[in-house]
């Protein structure tokens, strides 16, 4: 297993740069070889990768989400990896995004990507086009403030709740 961690201070207040991590969506614009992520549930990330010629597809469960704080995920299935980003306030308007990236290499190319530090420069460089994006944009696209803990949404997360009609009795 190989591990990843960098960190990079950004210029926007540490609500815009979480809010606009929850947008799953934007990471193509940001992320070298991601060419789509969907979020078909809260709880889940669908990733279709395109990295050294190979495509991938993966799901990944948000296993820990905290507004303002940090997220944690996790493959279901190959590629093994798990990762955690955190969010830290350096004044008003300034923070700082660490993540850590656990993984498994898998097949020859990318073990000898790993071992040749292709992925780390990838992942780091990932996370600075980050702060160039969420800096230019100025604001997020959008934001998604539920909380997440053990893989399940809670209740009362500050998400608006579904509609439920109800009909009236007698």
């Amino acid at each position: 297993m190989s591990t990843i961690e960098h960190s990079v201070d950004v210029d926007v207040p540490l609500r815009t740069a979480y809010n606009q991590w929850t947008q799953f969506e934007t990471f193509p614009r940001f992320m070298e070889g991601v060419q789509r992520v969907d979020r078909p549930q809260s709880n889940l990330t669908h990733w279709i990768t395109r990295f050294g010629g190979v495509t991938r597809e993966f799901d990944a469960e948000i296993v820990e989400q905290r507004p303002d704080e940090r997220l944690v995920w996790r493959s279901l299935h190959d590629p093994r990896h798990t990762g955690t980003v955190t969010f830290h306030s350096l004044g008003e308007g300034s923070c700082r995004v660490d993540l850590r990236l656990d993984f498994t290499p898998q097949g020859l190319v990318e073990r000898a990507g790993d071992g040749l530090g292709v992925l780390r420069r990838r992942v780091c460089g990932d996370l600075e086009c980050f702060k160039q994006f969420i800096e230019a944009q100025g604001r997020e696209t959008g934001q998604w403030r539920g909380a997440i803990d053990g893989g399940h949404v809670l209740p009362d997360s500050g998400q608006k709740q579904p509609h439920v009609p109800t009909w009236p009795t007698g």
